[in-house]
């Protein structure tokens, strides 16, 4: 019986937080230790000069991403854990294919239509410092999972429609050259125990670098009590009753309890609990979480001799795979050699 292949990418563009540990690297992990799952798991510095043109935040990223995904317990013996970067076949695979995609794919991309809307709105012209890599960035994204023939690609809900794009540029390149190389790839979203998949950040829209309203993951103690307490609120009073439901505070809480917990801090709101009591409790429950995995973050990002061996120990396990499925994509598209 054949492993189910599962892979996981962060970008390498800000700091980890909350919202990429719920959504991408806790189901990740927890995925990993499964023994009928192969998984590849790598950091998308591609990805981060869509958006990131500062290349020191783009190296530290990737630094600060790595050594996440270590401190939190990834066994780099039993996964493929890779720079994106380090893997030449990725972007081959991105140019071929381009040439497969069609223009009216790319056309209906969120992050494309929702710069596109922006600049409308603002009077400037549709495609204003619309970037090809902005445009096309569905493409590259398809070809880290078809490079790797993923079956389940854990996502937040944001993210669905780039597998959907990925499973059809798939369908198209087998059906032009009459092979069935890739494998059609499924989203998996988490659980709806897990909070959700998107996670809310300090302002109640989707916890995100680019909004800057993110609560980075390894944060001192006194520095994540500080950043739960800045989580926005509405003026309720001690004892007026409050909706979980639409509650940052409540999302997140939901995200790390158990469903009991879950259950009984409900009731707490139903019952009028004071804002600054349940972002106590909050924080108390993140922390105690988090807070073991804290101390070996620290000590791997002062050594980065043994960040750069584990990728290199990854790129080379990537590479074994991605270089002879790359050359049999090659020849089904014509390009080999005349012998």
């Amino acid at each position: 019986m054949s492993k189910i292949r599962t892979l996981t990418g962060i970008t390498t563009s800000g700091t980890p937080h909350l919202g990429n540990y719920v959504g991408a690297i806790r189901p990740a992990i927890e995925a990993s230790k499964d023994e009928n799952v192969r998984s590849y798991y790598f950091l998308a510095d591609y990805h981060a000069l869509i958006k990131c043109w500062d290349p020191e935040r783009v190296h530290q990223s990737t630094r600060e991403i790595a050594a996440t995904w270590l401190a939190l317990g990834l066994d780099t013996d039993k996964t493929i854990f890779y720079r994106q970067s380090d893997i030449p076949e990725i972007p081959e695979l991105t140019w071929m294919l381009n040439c497969v995609c069609a223009k009216g794919l790319m056309n209906r991309a969120h992050a494309y239509k929702a710069s596109v809307d922006a600049n409308v709105a603002n009077g400037a012209d549709p495609d204003f410092e619309v970037t090809m890599g902005l445009f096309s960035y569905p493409v590259l994204m398809a070809a880290d999972i078809l490079m790797f023939n993923a079956n389940k690609v854990p996502v937040g809900r944001d993210q669905i429609q780039h597998i959907e794009m990925a499973r059809d540029i798939a369908g198209r390149f087998n059906h032009i050259y009459n092979k069935k190389l890739f494998t059609l790839p499924e989203a998996v979203v988490a659980d709806a125990n897990d909070g959700s998949a998107v996670l809310q950040g300090l302002d109640g829209r989707k916890m995100s670098k680019s909004y800057d309203n993110t609560i980075p993951l390894f944060l001192t103690e006194k520095q994540l009590k500080k950043h739960i307490n800045k989580i926005l609120t509405n003026l309720l009073e001690p004892g007026e009753p409050k909706d979980p439901d639409t509650s940052a505070v409540f999302q997140i809480w939901k995200a790390f309890a158990t469903p009991e917990q879950t259950e009984e801090m409900r009731r707490e709101f139903e019952n009028g609990i004071a804002w600054g009591e349940a972002k106590k409790r909050l924080f108390e429950l993140v922390n105690t979480e988090i807070a073991p995995a804290r101390e070996r973050y620290n000590e791997i990002m002062n050594d980065p001799a043994y960040l750069e061996a584990e990728l290199q120990k990854g790129a080379e396990k990537a590479r074994a795979e991605a270089a002879p499925f790359l050359d049999k994509i090659r020849k089904a598209a014509g390009i080999k050699c005349f012998k």
